[in-house]
């Protein structure tokens, strides 16, 4: 490691990603589990259902958490779905969470 005086740990730092996640991930519990996932990480956002058959949303949290959940949706999702890619956009640091808990949208 170098200079500059970061005064907040690697992975503290607060990020915003929207994401999309393609493949057969609905009917199959998708939203349920990102839920619980992201629950389970300390993060904050939401995500929902889109009329062409992907899961979209938002997450927020410290940059190494979200980071956890991008792997997660890329790799992973629910038992029973298929995920043939996650993209990930809009990516920007801020200074608080604009969320108050991760919620499942209709």
């Amino acid at each position: 490691g170098g200079g500059g005086g970061a005064a907040m740990a690697e992975g503290e730092a607060l990020v915003s990603v929207d994401y999309e996640v393609f493949g057969k991930v609905q009917g199959v519990f998708f939203r349920k589990y990102t839920q619980g996932e992201a629950k389970r990480l300390g993060l904050v956002g939401w995500v929902q259902n889109t009329s062409h058959g992907t899961v979209q949303g938002q997450i927020q949290g410290p940059t190494a958490r979200v980071q956890e959940l991008q792997e997660w949706l890329r790799k992973i999702g629910s038992p029973q779905s298929s995920i043939s890619r996650a993209e990930f956009s809009n990516e920007k640091k801020i200074e608080a969470l604009e969320h108050k808990d991760f919620q499942i949208l209709k």
